[in-house]
């Protein structure tokens, strides 16, 4: 009897160390705190229409790349974003009118909903991110989305690990936080990841 309280006893404890290994760590939801995303929406699944938003997507990101290079955090981007919506809308009807296409454009800054994305090695959790919305026309296509802040949004170009580690880690994650949207392929991260989801719609 006393052996097998001591083992049940082994067990519990060994369940929650493991459980507690697998939690995240303090501060791991500042992940959604950090980075601003960039959605830019198509009018419609045309060919014409699929190739405008990528050509829209380049414009606006010539014009925030410089925009946002020197902030420190994401309060200064979203400053700098919000005081040039207006520009944002007028760089990327600009690009449409010079290809021919009349559709007006809407940038604006919402808080939005991502599912799970991965970026060239870079894994976010679905949650509630601070996004630049870019639509054009009816904004119904099929659309596109980056992180905008720090900057991994290069086109068709990739940014290598040790600038993208630099530019989280400039911005106020710690190694640790950076460690788990880069490593959720392996079984410990995924479980963390899933359970960074989880107590993330707990919170909100």
């Amino acid at each position: 009897m006393k052996q097998a309280r001591i083992l049940t006893f082994t067990l519990v404890l060994f369940s929650l160390l493991l459980f507690i290994g697998l939690m995240p760590v303090h501060g791991e939801e500042e992940i959604y705190e950090s980075v601003v995303r960039l959605h830019v929406l198509a009018h419609s699944d045309s060919e014409e229409d699929q190739a405008l938003k990528l050509a829209v997507r380049d414009a606006v990101l010539a014009y925030t790349s410089p925009l946002l290079a020197e902030c420190e955090d994401r309060e200064e981007a979203e400053a700098r974003l919000r005081e040039s919506l207006d520009d944002i809308r007028a760089v990327a009807e600009e690009c449409l009118r010079e290809k021919g296409d009349p559709h007006r454009v809407e940038a604006v800054l919402v808080r939005e909903e991502y599912p799970t994305k991965s970026y060239d090695g870079i894994c976010f959790p679905s949650g509630e991110y601070l996004s630049l919305q870019v639509k054009i026309g009816d904004a119904e296509g099929k659309n596109w989305w980056c992180c905008l802040f720090p900057s991994l949004c290069l086109g068709n170009a990739t940014v290598s690990n040790e600038e993208a580690e630099g530019a989280f880690i400039e911005v106020g994650l710690t190694p640790p936080q950076y460690k788990i949207i880069t490593e959720t392929e392996k079984p410990v991260y995924r479980i963390r990841f899933k359970l960074l989801e989880l107590l993330k719609g707990i919170w909100d």
